[in-house]
């Protein structure tokens, strides 16, 4: 009789468990919608400003660049394209690991403008590809804007005799910019998995940049490996050498901060 009388009971307490299933992950997260929310307008016009002025001097960098190519010096530009897109990946790696793994969204400036996304991304992935163009690259605009002004100032201050000379080292510099300057953005493809072009599957199916099925790994909580989201083509090698984990145990024996304790915290805020 007890059993019969506790069954009608317990059906609103198991749908209540569901419910509240769903809301530990994706965009109903109690962690996920505070943190959307703290996307604010001022950030929103920081992130147009750059990519105005990013796009703008990459066209001007650009046409500076095809004015300036010789044959003779293609395998040193080549060169210097594959090793830009090494240093891309491995730069990414380094800046993803570091949101990732330490700070706070509390942190004056940077916590709320760079900290934020990297944390909402770990517990609504599909966030990113709800993200529009300026959102998803605004950041990463910013942080080219001085090497793609210093290499605009070179174009303009330098005799063509020195630019021929340095032309593959500019090349190499211009491949690092161009790959950091859309690292999000092929960050964001890994996670789309309807309505791409063929042409970016096409990149992904060859290692180009970051594919899908590889960028799952990092996904697995508690999202401590598989950092470089440019290419991926450094993810491998450095989890072999332990490369990630002995940074922390560094950082973590000079300043005794936990890895990872905000990226946390957030995680397993559920209401």
């Amino acid at each position: 009789m007890a059993g019969a009388e506790d069954g009608p009971g317990q059906q609103p307490e198991l749908e209540d468990d569901e419910a509240a299933s769903c809301r530990r992950w994706g965009a109903q997260h109690a962690g996920a919608r505070e943190l959307a929310a703290l996307y604010s307008p001022g950030k929103r016009f920081q992130e147009w400003c750059c990519v105005v002025l990013c796009f703008s001097l990459i066209a001007h960098n650009v046409v500076h660049l095809l004015l300036l190519a010789r044959w003779e010096q293609t395998p040193l530009v080549m060169l210097g394209v594959v090793a830009g897109a090494l240093l891309a990946d491995f730069l990414s790696g380094l800046v993803h690991w570091g949101a990732d793994t330490w700070g706070s969204v509390e942190l004056p400036i940077v916590g709320k403008a760079f900290i934020r996304p990297f944390r909402e991304h770990h517990i609504d992935p599909t966030a990113i590809t709800r993200h529009d163009f300026i959102e998803t690259n605004g950041d990463n605009c910013l942080l080219t804007l001085l090497p793609l002004l210093n290499m605009a100032y070179k174009f303009r201050t330098q005799s063509p005799e020195a630019l021929e000379q340095l032309y593959p080292w500019e090349c190499f510099v211009f491949c690092l910019i161009i790959f950091s300057t859309f690292t999000n953005q092929i960050h964001k493809w890994s996670h789309t998995y309807f309505g791409l072009p063929r042409w970016v599957i096409f990149l992904q199916d060859w290692h180009v940049i970051l594919p899908r099925k590889h960028h799952r790994i990092h996904h697995v909580s508690p999202h401590e490996t598989y950092f470089c989201i440019t290419t991926g083509w450094l993810n491998y090698p450095l989890e072999k050498m332990g490369f990630w984990r002995r940074l922390e145990d560094i950082i973590q024996a000079l300043t005794g901060e936990k890895p990872r304790a905000d990226d946390m915290k957030w995680a397993q805020k559920i209401k």
